[in-house]
């Protein structure tokens, strides 16, 4: 398990015309559940397809056409909440959320208000300074998306496509726990993470397989320390929802531009209306989409064509037992048994497969060279050339024999990154190029000192200079490195060069 230290970040304080305030911000992720069925039909979840070619009976909510859950992502939505540390509900319900959509075939979403699936877990939010913040969950519940409506292919018609219609979301609920526009990224980015190391959703925000409602409100400083002595709402201002936010960089500035939007309006003797708004990226701003519903205005009712879920302990327990290592025990052992820095675990960590790439690179090597290697010549290479991991042209065996060819000293680190570029841009065996293409580091003492003492001899009057100016050494090991092609040993030749010119 993780066992590190951190302090709890400040908040963020922004500075009204009038007062400082504080940020108070929720989330609402909806994760779509990794799985190729539906939540209650057999059709196809794959993305892309032709509109309307991924819709059953079920899902166009033909009469008599009756919802069947699909254990699967009952499993997916456990293994989730076991990987945040929730608690799993053993029994749960569905129920039927009512309301008029054009994509919602059935008018009403199948949901779990009452009786969700997951109870409360955590997410510990890293923040790369020393502090991290502990986001509490209240809750995973599974439900049903909606449709998708289509509004630019005609200037007279709105089309509808279904294929989403049915698929299964897991919407995740933190408490109001996160304090900042970059906090709240980064409660994102560890969530995206940690599902992604599970395998219960692909975290691909940009198809809209994970995107967030953001609740937005503004305190003054002192009154969030009150509510959570109390857990007294009524200590925080009224909240905004900034609905389906699918982007880093916008949830930020979206969170932004509302508390400054709301600071005004309290400033200047209004009062915030609780309701939900879209963020513009293009204006930077939010707008108002509708008033904010409560539970009743959705006519509630537990789903009549569906028993209570319940599940067995046994059966959550065989999915807890095999669970794999999540980001936070990798990163812990990476720095454990490897020496990284927290910032080097950090990085390798970050995704699922660059962790599994390195640690197959770093299996019976020095942990901090291969550190080194991957990420910066092997990840600095792919970000330059916009590929990520799982398209990279070098395979973790040919690294790891560029790096057993440096630890055997059969080849130098500058040596090594012109073989590097070898690899990457024709492939083949580390080892073979360096034979065949005689890149061999040149250890032979006799041939270096052969080669140095003839520059001595060519320039005494730097000789002089150097063994009054200790620094101007350096001179001669360029000279060697460069009559020698670049492949003599830099030790040998520093060794050798000192004790020439301090004989």
């Amino acid at each position: 398990m993780l066992d590190l230290t951190f302090e709890t970040p400040k908040p963020k304080t922004i500075a009204g015309a009038k007062h400082d305030w504080e940020l108070v911000i929720g989330m609402e992720v909806h994760a779509q559940v990794a799985s190729q069925a539906k939540l209650f039909s057999g059709a196809s979840t794959a993305f892309g397809a032709e509109p309307n070619s991924n819709v059953s009976f079920v899902d166009a909510a033909m009469p008599g056409m009756l919802p069947v859950i699909n254990e699967f992502c009952v499993e997916q939505a456990v293994r989730t909440g076991l990987g945040l540390k929730a608690e799993i509900n053993l029994k749960s319900a569905f129920d039927r959320k009512n309301y008029f959509y054009p994509d919602l075939p059935q008018g009403y979403q199948i949901s779990q208000l009452y009786h969700p699936i997951v109870g409360e877990g955590e997410v510990l939010v890293e923040m790369g300074d020393g502090t991290a913040r502990r986001v509490r969950i209240e809750r995973i519940h599974m439900e049903q998306d909606a449709g998708k409506s289509i509004h630019d292919m005609d200037p007279n018609m709105s089309f509808v496509d279904l294929n989403r219609t049915g698929v299964c979301l897991m919407e995740i609920v933190s408490r109001p726990d996160i304090r900042g526009p970059e906090e709240a990224a980064a409660y994102i980015a560890k969530l995206r993470q940690i599902l992604r190391y599970l395998g219960t959703c692909d975290g691909n925000m940009q198809n809209g397989n994970l995107r967030a409602d953001v609740n937005v409100s503004i305190c003054r400083p002192g009154a969030y320390e009150k509510y959570q002595e109390t857990q007294d709402f009524s200590h925080l201002g009224t909240r905004c929802e900034i609905k389906n936010m699918n982007s880093m960089r916008f949830i930020q500035a979206a969170i932004e531009y509302e508390a400054r939007r709301q600071i005004a309006i309290i400033e200047a003797g209004g009062k915030v209306d609780q309701e939900t708004r879209l963020y513009d990226p293009d204006k930077n701003e939010t707008r108002s989409m509708r008033s904010k519903e409560e539970a009743h205005d959705y006519r509630y009712f537990p789903d009549p064509d569906l028993l209570p879920l319940e599940i067995e302990q046994a059966w959550v327990d065989d999915i807890a037992a095999n669970l794999p290592e999540l980001p936070d025990d990798k990163k812990a052992r990476f720095i454990k048994d490897f020496g990284l820095t927290d910032y080097d675990a950090s990085v390798l960590t970050a995704e699922v497969e660059s962790a599994a790439y390195f640690e197959e690179v770093a299996k019976g090597r020095n942990g901090k060279l291969a550190a080194n290697w991957v990420i910066n010549e092997l990840f600095g290479r792919l970000k330059k050339e916009d590929h990520d991991i799982t398209d990279s042209p070098v395979s973790p065996a040919q690294l790891g024999g560029i790096i057993d060819l440096i630890a055997s000293d059969a080849i130098s680190g500058k040596i090594a990154k012109d073989l590097f570029e070898i690899v990457y841009t024709e492939g083949g065996d580390p080892a073979e190029i360096v034979e065949k293409r005689g890149m061999k580091q040149v250890t032979d003492t006799g041939a270096i000192e052969a080669a140095l003492d003839e520059i001595i001899a060519a320039n005494p009057a730097q000789v002089e200079k150097a063994k009054v100016n200790p620094k101007l050494a350096g001179w001669f090991v360029g000279q060697v490195m460069k009559a020698t092609g670049g492949k003599a040993n830099p030790g040998v030749v520093n060794q050798m060069v000192s004790k020439k010119l301090n004989g």
